[in-house]
């Protein structure tokens, strides 16, 4: 894990593989709580007898939005920045969902730090983000996140 003490400290990695989380199993209770949460019901996500019978490998699949959702979970295994006051999800751009995650499968994310820009109190970061299917060769998501962090004392 990558660890720096402010989040100016982050400049120089610009450019740079920030690091690989930890794999993560993606089970049913996980995509059905998402499902009860998101109102997005859509039986390929939560009727397993349906999926088993209809869809391409026979499991349901987790929501694109759910595998989005993890990179904030993911991220924290792969930077720490040990002072700050405070993160904040700025927004993301070009999301795309590039291969389904199934049931069972596990992901990782592979993060980079594409944009560090100066803001009042703070940086606006960039990140590159790929999410990883354990055995596929194409990627579940890429995806350009950003957020704003700010330094103690603002």
């Amino acid at each position: 894990m990558l660890e720096v003490n402010t989040p100016y400290d982050l400049e120089p990695y610009v450019g740079k593989l920030l690091g690989t989380s930890d794999w993560l199993e993606i089970d049913q209770a996980r995509i059905d709580a998402f499902a009860q949460v998101s109102g997005d019901d859509n039986w390929i996500h939560v009727d397993v007898e349906r999926a088993r019978r209809e869809l391409p490998g026979g499991k349901t699949i987790a929501h694109g939005m759910l595998t989005l959702s993890l990179v904030t979970y993911l991220g924290a295994d792969i930077c720490r920045v040990r002072e700050r006051a405070r993160g904040i999800n700025y927004g993301s751009n070009k999301v795309r969902f590039t291969a389904p995650v199934q049931c069972g499968a596990r992901i990782r994310l592979h993060r980079t730090l594409e944009r560090y820009e100066p803001v009042e109190g703070g940086v606006r970061l960039t990140f590159g983000n790929r999410m990883e299917i354990e055995g596929v060769e194409r990627p579940a998501m890429v995806a350009e996140t950003i957020s704003l962090m700010y330094a103690k004392g603002h």
